[in-house]
């Protein structure tokens, strides 16, 4: 691979004609600008086909030191084929320039991609310093690390499965795909549920644009992508951490009133381990392998490792049964694919909540996960969508379960209260026979699970968990596993994803009052004011207050607090000093009403009533923040 790295004042392109090669395009991509950026002219040689991944990764590299050494953040990925002879075919070199460009985008920069197999024109104003013009050859010598892939991957990759939709009363409804649309059930009353539908049918997680969320989550300041780390792992600024840790522990302090035991366990564990090593291969996830000095090892992708091994060493009586142990895990790993990683919804390194209960029998174990049903969709509800109108549930379950077994599944339906997916496998390929997912359907059409449970029907024969029943004999217990609202970082990537399909619909953008980091900011009109308001700030108790004590005019400082989303904005001026009330300007409805702190205080307790409450780790002061992201 050859690349021609131009640092511009701008570039600009415009699509003439296309070649033999060239694929359909959205009309938007034919034509683009971008100011200040690093145009990469790039060329896919014939030798790079030996190694796409190794290449594509080795272009990235090169582009982020180039870009660094310019003081950049924007690039362009230009498809050029006029750097050498030796030309690589049109697939290969299609499928390593969108390795390129999602790997930069997931790296943090803004990228524009010229499309592949069309003839351009374009104009590009180089910036002429020493630097400007530069150019590199790639070339990957060593042979790519062969991924470690469970045998449940393996598994899902040739899943054939049975579709169908399944209505509160029953009935049974079964799909066909085809040229991406789905037939068998009428969508018309239930749009999201056939893209959700779709998306799951179709089993393609390849992301092809960057998701709303990821612009969002950066221009609030919550989270940005940390290009000094494997793709996948992001990094939280204080108001992205203060909104994580609330979602952590209304999560956690919901399982343990549900009656879960909070335990701890290692994140690394033996890949020799004879129990642990079966389970990898009876689990679809592709694992992070590491040599220790003493071992191989692996990261964990869930709680259940540590759980299981110290459920083994547990003596249980069926009198205890369900049993529950719960874990936060910050964090799991999933060395998830290239090209699947997309902000918030799916991620390598992630923070998961994970509650096991050990149940006597499959009786138990129905009812054991209608509780925890409920369970899930009250937290989902507390933390701030709409259940179950935001969310679309899905059902999987083996043939002989349902043939068995379908009044539990029908008993879920009716208390969903609308159409769900049952996907119907015609054997056991993995460890459980049925689970069910609670997904959000997002603004790009792609599925993300907020809620799981399971009922693992292995497990306990392979770590050797028993339970001394009634007739004082041991027996394997039925095990669940519940993630009650998926990884915590999915809650944020749903609720900013929310935020943006309302405001596609003319609806103000906005977080739950609970989990907004400023829940009101006192805004003075003039420095006259300033002092009052800082009186002002003492007397927010469990309210996240601050001031904006900037010198900015009236108008610009409200118009920043509504950038931020803050949901309270109270402007302080002469009449208000006077008056001891202040004029608040609710965000949701643009109205203003006169109230005194404590009556404001009291609004928003009332509205949060119920979650938990954290202080802001930011100055109250404004004027004192650093700006995050330059």
């Amino acid at each position: 691979m050859r690349i021609l790295f131009i640092h511009a004042d701008y570039m600009e392109y415009e699509v003439r004609e296309k070649t033999k090669d060239a694929l359909p395009i959205p009309d938007e991509l034919k034509h683009g600008k971008i100011d200040e950026a690093l145009v990469c002219f790039i060329t896919a040689e014939e030798k790079d086909e030996k190694d796409v991944g190794g290449t594509s990764r080795a272009a990235v590299k090169e582009i982020q030191d180039v870009a660094k050494t310019v003081k950049t953040t924007r690039v362009v990925v230009y498809p050029y084929a006029h750097l050498s002879p030796s030309l690589a075919k049109a697939a290969p070199a299609r499928e390593m320039f969108g390795h390129i460009a999602e790997d930069l985008v997931e790296a943090g920069y803004e990228v524009m991609s010229s499309p592949f197999g069309y003839y351009k024109s374009f104009k590009i104003s180089c910036k002429g310093h020493p630097l400007s013009e530069l150019s590199r050859e790639i070339e990957v010598t060593a042979e790519a690390k062969k991924e470690e892939v469970s045998e449940a991957v393996k598994a899902e990759e040739k899943l054939v499965s049975e579709w169908f939709i399944l209505d509160p009363s029953g009935k049974l409804s079964p799909l066909s795909i085809k040229d991406g649309k789905v037939d068998g059930f009428d969508f018309k009353s239930h749009v999201n549920l056939g893209k959700f539908a779709i998306y799951e049918m179709a089993k393609s997680r390849e992301v092809k644009e960057e998701p709303p969320h990821t612009k969002i989550m950066r221009e609030l300041e919550l989270v940005d992508y940390e290009p000094g780390s494997d793709p996948g792992n992001l990094r939280y600024y204080p108001k992205g951490r203060l909104i994580k840790s609330l979602l952590e522990e209304i999560t956690t302090r919901t399982i343990i009133d549900y009656g879960g035991m909070e335990i701890e366990s290692p994140i690394m564990y033996d890949f020799e381990h004879p129990a642990l090593k079966s389970y990898l291969n009876r689990f679809p996830a592709r694992q992070y392998v590491l040599e220790t000095p003493n071992k191989k090892t692996f990261l964990r992708f869930a709680a259940c490792f540590g759980q299981f091994l110290m459920a083994h060493d547990m003596t249980l009586s069926y009198r205890q049964m369900p049993m529950r142990l719960y874990e936060l895990t910050r964090y799991s790993f999933r060395a998830e694919q290239r090209g699947e990683l997309a902000g918030l919804r799916r991620l390598r390194s992630f923070t998961m909540p994970d509650c096991h209960a050990f149940c006597t029998d499959m009786g138990q174990a129905k009812s054991e996960m209608l509780v925890r049903f409920g369970v899930a969709m009250s937290l989902l509800g507390n933390i701030g969508f709409s259940v179950p109108a935001d969310l679309e549930l899905s059902i999987r379950v083996t043939k002989d379960f349902w043939e068995n077994g379908k009044e539990h599944a029908l008993e879920m339906a009716r208390r969903w209260g609308k159409p769900l997916l049952l996907e119907m496998w015609d054997r056991q390929f993995f460890y459980y026979v049925m689970k069910y997912e609670i997904n959000f359907v997002d603004a790009s059409d792609k599925a993300a699970a907020l809620t799981t449970d399971q009922i693992d029907t292995e497990n306990a024969k392979r770590f050797d968990i028993t339970y001394i029943d009634a007739d004082g004999k041991r027996q394997f217990p039925y095990i669940l596993h519940l993630s009650p609202a998926g990884a915590i970082e999915r809650n944020i990537y749903a609720l900013l994803e929310k935020a943006y399909m309302g405001m596609k619909a003319g609806k103000v953008p906005i977080l739950p009052l609970w989990l907004s980091p400023t829940q009101v900011r006192l805004v003075p009109v003039s420095s006259d004011q300033l002092e009052y308001c800082k009186s002002l700030l003492s007397r927010f108790e469990s309210v996240r207050a601050d001031l904006d004590d900037t010198d900015d005019s009236l108008n610009k400082k409200i118009r920043k607090a509504e950038k931020e989303w803050v949901p309270y904005i109270a402007v302080v001026g002469r009449k208000e000093v006077e008056s001891g009330k202040l004029n608040v300007r609710e965000r949701t409805g643009k109205e203003q009403t006169e109230m005194t702190v404590e009556e404001l205080q009291a609004r928003i307790l009332t509205e949060t009533k119920g979650r938990p409450f954290k202080p802001l780790s930011l100055p109250k002061p404004i004027s004192l923040r650093p700006g995050f992201r330059g």
